[in-house]
């Protein structure tokens, strides 16, 4: 790790001028990042990155879900609840079935809980990459703040699909109503963990004698905190951290002075402005 410092220093700048030459030429950065990726893995002596998934979902997931949820317009999210979560959960189980019956017939050896396997994998869009994509294409605000929700929401049951795939997978055996049991826990206990922890958040922003720096720091533990203790409980970590950050943002103006507002505005932009370069960077790699 430490041997290969000065190559992902080295990184972080490629990133920074690579977003730089997006915003130049009116390309999506996610899409050259991940192309500078690829290119760059074929450069003789480039050091192989291997990082843990467990590390990927812990690392980069909760910030970046967290900071999205901030992001989107309460209003909006509540205004189309509906057709975002049937795009969050109806349409992407549609998505992983679409994939699990083609792979099946198309590909010999390839069973279903292997291709459900698959369809979890890629049926749900993901959370930053639509963020990021739409600011560079004019759609009406109803099709954005749509896209915006659903994908804050999807990535909770594309990972329920592949989990209990893996199960099927690995055991060769599905049992529907664990499967269905397992789900409404997922989805309640991933809900009821991220709304607690950050109502414990709220009251501690508002009652402890806490200042603007202080109030920034909270916010960067707390979508962690929200993963971690939905994780631990078998739950969504994504819902959790989902649900917290929409509670916490939709009370900011309550339990946050404007200072720590503008300035943790500031701090999360630049944060999630590199966890995003390197996460689409290491994809391509």
């Amino acid at each position: 790790m430490l041997e290969n410092f000065p190559f992902y220093l080295i990184l972080i700048v490629a990133i920074v001028f690579l977003i730089m030459l997006a915003n130049k030429i009116k390309v999506a950065y996610p899409v050259l990042l991940v192309l500078a990726g690829l290119i760059i893995s074929f450069i003789p002596g480039v050091p192989i990155i291997s990082i843990e998934p467990e590390l990927i979902f812990f690392i980069f997931l909760p910030p970046l879900l967290y900071e999205a949820a901030w992001a989107i317009s309460w209003k909006e999210l509540w205004r189309w609840r509906r057709i975002i979560v049937s795009f969050a959960f109806v349409v992407v189980f549609l998505s992983a079935l679409s994939v699990a019956l083609v792979a099946n017939y198309f590909i010999p050896g390839f069973s279903l809980a292997l291709g459900f396997l698959l369809g979890g994998i890629v049926s749900p869009p993901d959370a930053v990459s639509a963020g990021a994509i739409l600011k560079f294409v004019k759609v009406p605000k109803r099709v954005s703040s749509i896209l915006e929700g659903e994908s804050l929401l999807n990535d909770a049951s594309s990972l329920i699909i592949f989990r209990f795939a893996m199960i099927a997978v690995a055991t060769g055996q599905f049992i529907w109503f664990e499967a269905a049991t397992s789900f409404i826990w997922m989805v309640l206990g991933g809900i009821s963990a991220g709304l607690l922890i950050g109502w414990i958040f709220m009251k501690a922003h508002k009652y402890l004698p806490t200042d603007a720096n202080i109030d920034i720091v909270l916010s960067l533990v707390a979508p962690y905190i929200m993963y971690l203790v939905a994780e631990e409980i078998h739950s969504s970590g994504v819902l959790a951290v989902v649900s917290g950050g929409l509670l916490l943002s939709n009370y900011r103006n309550i339990f946050l002075s404007s200072t720590s507002r503008l300035k943790g505005f500031n701090v999360w932009e630049s944060f999630c402005f590199i966890l995003n370069g390197l996460v689409f960077i290491l994809i391509g790699l």
